[in-house]
């Protein structure tokens, strides 16, 4: 573990159809990062990268976890489910696109608009899915600029 006073990780159990719940780990994560000297702009698109995962969980999964890492570079995301994958990434990175049911389109949530927030939000997105076991969620966002070395 780095020999850093900003590291900081968490992790956060999250349960399938638990809407109560909903939003609770993106907003602890939240309070971590305005504890800290970030950005508000990378706060603010951390926060809604982080709910848009979480929800998703929540939405069609079982159960999952939000774990973090934040050091002075970078804040990592994972967020990983138990549920019935993805079977066309493509289809389901578009706007709009959703296999939320009627019950939880009608609670307001399923709009298909998460996965290309999450995309939109990090700096780095990576998703991978495995149908009928679950789907991982990678999300970075860099505190500081990265350098791009010229010759």
């Amino acid at each position: 573990m780095p020999e850093n006073d900003n590291f900081e990780t968490g992790l956060f159990f999250l349960t399938g159809g638990d809407f109560d719940r909903a939003g609770e780990a993106s907003s602890e994560l939240r309070k971590v990062l305005l504890s800290k000297d970030i950005s508000l702009d990378i706060i603010r698109r951390a926060s809604i990268a982080a709910f848009e995962a979480e929800i998703n969980v929540i939405v069609y999964a079982t159960a999952g976890m939000l774990r973090f890492t934040l050091d002075d570079k970078c804040l990592h995301v994972v967020v990983e489910d138990m549920g019935p994958g993805i079977e066309d990434i493509n289809l389901a990175m578009q706007e709009g696109y959703s296999t939320a049911s009627e019950e939880v389109r009608a609670m307001g949530w399923g709009a298909g608009m998460g996965l290309p927030n999450m995309k939109k939000n990090a700096d780095e997105f990576l998703l991978l899915s495995d149908v009928g076991i679950g789907t991982t969620v990678e999300l970075v966002f860099y505190l500081k600029p990265k350098r791009i070395k010229t010759l």
